[in-house]
């Protein structure tokens, strides 16, 4: 059970509404709609994220699931392991995302992704080798674009399990 009350929809703005009713009230945003300029903030990043990049979406999905499993926040990583498979990650990659290294199923770009992630949320920062490894195979804006969005998930992770945010069906939450 959440640590505090979630906001009510029907005390909040017109735009606080717009944005929840967009995002299927999940609880993830009810709990954020108690703060309505952090939450537009928040959502308009995380939808930069999520459609605006250059970076593969499924390299950018096994990363974002990733970092859920490693900051152990359940809503996170079920959350993206059903959007990752509307973009395209296979059941078999999503099975082996808790221990990849040992996987088959990923090939050189998502492997390399996944250490950059494992590094980002594990270490202060990845090495000089994983670095060169994942820089050699993006581009610049892809590079950032990963990095922000292992980022990105490990403060919403850490939002999720902070607040014990209860989890929901997916299937409610995600389309």
């Amino acid at each position: 059970m959440a640590r505090i009350d979630y906001s009510d929809p029907a005390k909040a703005s017109p735009r606080t509404r717009e944005i929840l009713d967009k995002n299927r009230n999940a609880n993830i945003f009810r709990m954020m709609a108690h703060s309505p300029s952090y939450f537009e903030q928040y959502c308009r990043l995380g939808g930069a994220i999520r459609h605006k990049g250059e970076l593969d979406p499924i390299v950018r999905e096994l990363a974002i699931t990733r970092t859920g499993i490693l900051c152990e926040a359940p809503y996170e990583i079920v959350a993206h392991k059903r959007i990752g498979k509307n973009v395209g990650v296979t059941d078999e990659q999503n099975a082996a995302l808790e221990n990849w290294q040992s996987a088959t199923c990923f090939n050189e770009v998502q492997r390399a992704a996944l250490t950059f992630t494992d590094e980002i949320v594990k270490l202060k920062k990845p090495t000089d080798a994983t670095f060169k490894a994942i820089a050699a195979l993006l581009t610049p804006a892809a590079l950032i674009e990963l990095q922000l969005s292992v980022g990105f998930y490990i403060m919403t992770s850490k939002f999720l399990e902070t607040f014990e945010i209860d989890m929901q069906p997916v299937t409610e939450v995600v389309s």
